[in-house]
């Protein structure tokens, strides 16, 4: 298994302070983008300690076999895809215990969306609203489904697009890494091809340009990710950069 892969993270046009971070950790093919929230500066300590938490675990769990893990294994669940849950739901731990002995970051949480490429397949696990797509072949393919508000309320009713825009609390996420001691991670597997790339994202990215968009600027910079990657950044500035913006990509190369 080969892989290409570029990631980059960048204020934006409205914000003061970069309450995102991504991790490229390719000795253990795992990739995170995560998006703080709590104000202050305590956004930036949710979503860093996440990053730093699944690192950790990975690197851990990628030098000794017999590491002990915090959590119990989902007997349904496959190793790769227990690693990827555990290193979620130690992250959330972390995250939790450290509100809870600062006063000043109390209430501090992330969003987490990761990507671990093993035996051919990218393992998802995610919470709160930052993304997952697949791009293959010039079509581009949401692969996780948003924690928020919205998408509970789409659930239950059909909105017209000038609805979704308007909607109240579009950014109101129901699930993030931080508020409890324990939280309820999506883990998908997904099979690739040769030539796939993977897409992590904050909704500064997601929620300033569309899909089709994306799509496009993903195949036009298939030969340098990285030019690519801040073709990303780019667009959602261009489109007004209300929020941090954070992407990843990661191809695959069988």
């Amino acid at each position: 298994m080969r892989l290409s892969v570029a990631g980059t993270t960048d204020v934006g046009l409205k914000r003061s302070h970069n309450e995102d971070a991504f991790l490229l950790l390719p000795e253990e093919h795992l990739y995170c983008v995560a998006d703080g929230m709590g104000g202050h500066a305590s956004g930036e300590v949710a979503s860093r300690i996440a990053v730093e938490e699944m690192a950790e675990f990975f690197r851990l769990t990628g030098r000794d076999d017999e590491a002990t893990w915090p959590f119990a294994e989902d007997p349904a669940r496959r190793p790769d895809e227990n690693r990827v849950l555990t290193g979620v739901r130690l992250a959330n731990a972390r995250i939790h215990e450290r509100a809870q002995g600062d006063e000043r970051l109390q209430g501090m949480g992330t969003t987490l969306v990761c990507a671990h490429l093993t035996g051919g397949a990218a393992v998802i696990g995610h919470v709160g609203d930052s993304r997952a797509y697949l791009w293959r072949q010039g079509t581009l393919r949401q692969l996780t489904e948003d924690h928020s508000l919205l998408n509970d309320y789409l659930k239950t009713k059909k909105l017209t697009p000038e609805e979704v825009e308007s909607f109240p609390h579009k950014n109101v996420i129901v699930r993030a890494l931080g508020m409890k001691p324990t939280v309820e991670v999506d883990v998908l597997r997904e099979p690739l091809q040769d030539g796939d790339v993977v897409l992590l994202c904050c909704d500064g990215l997601s929620g300033m340009v569309p899909d089709a968009r994306i799509a496009e600027l993903v195949r036009h910079g298939l030969g340098d990710l990285k030019a690519a990657a801040q073709s990303l950044v780019d667009a959602a500035n261009e489109a007004g950069g209300v929020d941090n913006i954070t992407c990843v990509l990661v191809q695959y190369h069988a």
